[in-house]
C-alpha cells in the first residue's frame, strides 16, 4: 500500500511543490482507507498519552485490553480530539511464546495490530488458556507515552522473554528505574535485585542475540532520566547513590559471565567498523562498566591494561569512561596521559575536557573551574565550551546540581562571561536551567537565584536574556 501511495504521489506530484494534505491523500486513494482522523497526528501537537489496564477471566479465557488515550492542551489547542493510532501488540505465555490474537468480533488477526482511534476502547481476546503478559506497542508502532499498572515480575518476564527487542529494552528500563527508585524510598537498603539479574543474565547467554542489544541491556536508565521519572522534589545525590548500587548489584551478580565476555571481545585484528565489531566494543564497554561498579579494583586494573596499547580510538576512551566512575589514582594519571598523547589532535583535546567533566563527587565544580584555566581552553571556541561547561551541566548531575550551587556558580560565570562574545552560544548553555523546579527546595532556590543573578547582568544580551527569563517565568520584556 506504501508503494502505490508513492507511485500514485510521483504520478500526481511529480515536478510541482506538494503540501502534506496532497501527499497523504494519495495514501489514502491508493489504499482505500480513510486517513481523516489518522492526520490528526499532523494536526495536534503533544505526545499523546495512553493508560493501559489488563483484565483476565480464567474462567472464560477471555483476556481484556483497556485502553485510554490522553492528550494534554497546549498553546492554541485547548482541546484535543482522539488520534487514530497502530498498536502492534503481542500476548506471551508462561513459556515466553506468543499466543494467537483471536479478537472478539473479528476472529483471529493477521498481523499482531490493532488500532485504536476512540478516546477510550476495551479490545477482548478470546481463548486465552492462561493469563498472559501483554507486549504493547512493539517496534514503537505508535510514537506515545504508556502508563501501565505491572508488577516488576511481568516487567522482569519480558525482560527474559520478550521476542519484540524495542518492548524487551523498555522492560530493562522500566525495571531499572523501579528498582532504583525504591532504593531511594526506603533510604538505601537494598532492593531484590535478583530477579533483575536473572533475566539480563539470560540474555547475555542467549546466542540469538547481538552484541550491541546486549550492551543496550546492560545499560541503566541515565540519571537524567531517573530525574524526569521522579518528576519533582528531586536529589540527584540519592539518585546516583541507588543507580550506582543497582549497577554494583549487577555487576557482583553476574561477576562470572561479565569476565567471560571480556576475554572474548578484545581485538584480534586490524579495526573493522562494521556492525559486528561496534556491537562487539560496545558489549565490551558495557561490561567494563559493571566490573568498575561492582569492583573498583579490578575494574581500574583491566582499564589500565587496556590503556597501556589500546587497540582502537574506541577501545582507550571506553577504558577512560570506566576510569572517570572511579575514585582511585589510576583516573587522573590515566587522564594526564590520553592529554600528552593527543595533545595535538584538537578533537581529541575536546573528548579530554568532555572526560574530565564527567568525573563525579564533591569536587566536580572546582574541577571544571580549574580546567577553564587550562591553557587548552578557550572560552571563545565553542566545541570545547561544550565538551567542558555543557558536557558538565548535562552528564554530571551530581556535579552540576551538587547542593551547595558551586555547580550553577560555575556555569553561571561561564554565562555571563561568553554572553557579551557570543550570545547565541551563551543562550544555548542557559538552557541547562531548565529543569530547576524539579529538584528539591534547597537546590531549587539556589538555582533560581542564579537565575536572578543573570538576568540583573547589565547589557545582557536578548537571546540569553529570554532563556533565562523563560526559565523563570518571568516577562520577556527587555528593560
Amino acid at each position: 500500500a506504501f508503494a502505490r501511495g508513492m507511485e500514485l504521489y510521483f504520478e500526481r506530484h511529480d515536478g510541482e511543490a506538494a503540501t502534506v494534505e496532497q501527499f497523504v491523500q494519495c495514501f489514502a486513494d491508493a489504499s482505500g482507507r480513510n486517513l481523516a482522523q489518522f492526520f490528526r497526528w499532523y494536526e495536534q501537537a503533544g505526545t499523546p498519552e495512553l493508560i493501559v489496564e489488563t483484565k483476565y477471566n480464567r474462567a472464560a479465557k477471555t483476556f481484556d485490553l483497556t485502553i485510554e488515550q490522553h492528550l494534554k492542551p497546549t498553546p492554541g489547542q485547548s482541546t484535543k480530539k482522539p488520534m487514530h493510532m497502530p498498536l502492534r501488540l503481542g500476548l506471551v505465555n508462561e513459556k515466553g511464546e506468543d499466543i494467537p490474537l483471536d479478537l472478539d468480533g473479528v476472529g483471529v488477526l493477521n498481523a499482531p495490530v490493532i488500532e485504536l482511534k476512540d478516546r477510550k476502547a476495551t479490545f477482548r481476546f478470546r481463548n486465552v488458556a492462561s493469563r498472559p503478559v501483554l507486549s504493547l506497542n512493539r517496534d514503537f508502532s505508535a510514537p506515545v507515552n504508556i502508563t501501565i499498572q505491572e508488577s516488576l515480575a511481568d516487567t522482569l518476564f519480558l525482560l527474559g522473554h520478550d521476542r519484540d527487542p524495542f518492548n524487551r529494552w523498555e522492560a530493562a528500563q522500566r525495571a531499572g528505574t523501579r528498582l532504583i527508585r525504591d532504593m531511594m524510598e526506603t533510604a538505601g537498603e537494598r532492593p531484590a535485585t535478583e530477579g533483575l539479574t536473572t533475566a539480563i543474565g539470560r540474555v547475555l547467554a542467549d546466542a540469538t542475540l547481538d552484541a550491541a542489544f546486549k550492551a543496550q541491556m546492560l545499560t541503566l536508565p541515565s540519571e537524567s532520566d531517573i530525574a524526569s521519572a521522579v518528576g519533582r522534589d528531586v536529589d540527584p545525590d540519592a539518585i546516583y547513590g541507588a543507580r550506582h548500587e543497582i549497577s554494583a548489584a549487577i555487576g557482583r551478580a553476574l561477576k562470572s559471565q561479565l569476565a567471560d565476555i571480556w576475554n572474548a571481545t578484545g581485538e584480534t585484528g586490524p579495526y573493522r567498523p562494521d556492525p559486528a565489531g561496534t556491537g562487539r566494543r560496545a558489549l565490551r564497554q558495557a561490561c567494563l562498566q559493571l566490573i568498575a561498579a561492582a569492583d573498583p579494583a579490578e575494574g581500574a586494573r583491566l582499564a589500565m591494561d587496556e590503556l597501556a596499547d589500546p587497540a582502537s580510538m574506541t577501545a582507550e576512551i571506553a577504558a577512560l569512561s570506566a576510569l572517570v566512575t572511579i575514585d582511585l589514582p589510576e583516573r587522573d594519571a590515566a587522564l594526564a596521559q590520553f592529554h600528552e598523547r593527543h595533545s595535538g589532535d584538537h578533537l581529541l583535546v575536546d573528548k579530554w575536557f568532555a572526560l574530565n567533566a564527567q568525573v563525579p563527587g564533591p569536587d566536580a565544580a572546582r574541577r571544571v573551574e580549574t580546567l577553564m584555566q587550562h591553557p587548552d581552553f578557550k572560552l571563545t571556541a565553542p566545541n570545547r565550551l561544550r565538551s567542558l561547561v555543557g558536557v558538565f551541566a548535562t552528564a554530571n548531575q551530581t556535579g552540576f546540581h551538587a547542593a551547595d550551587g558551586a555547580g550553577y556558580e560555575v556555569l553561571a560565570r561561564a554565562i555571563l562571561a561568553l554572553d557579551p562574545l557570543n550570545p547565541q552560544v551563551a543562550a544555548r548553555l542557559t538552557t541547562n536551567f531548565r529543569s530547576w523546579r524539579i529538584f528539591e527546595p534547597k537546590r531549587r532556590a539556589l538555582a533560581a537565584r542564579t537565575l536572578e543573578r543573570i538576568l540583573a547582568q547589565p547589557k545582557l544580551s536578548r537571546d540569553t536574556f529570554e532563556i533565562a527569563s523563560k526559565s523563570l517565568g518571568k516577562d520577556e520584556t527587555v528593560a
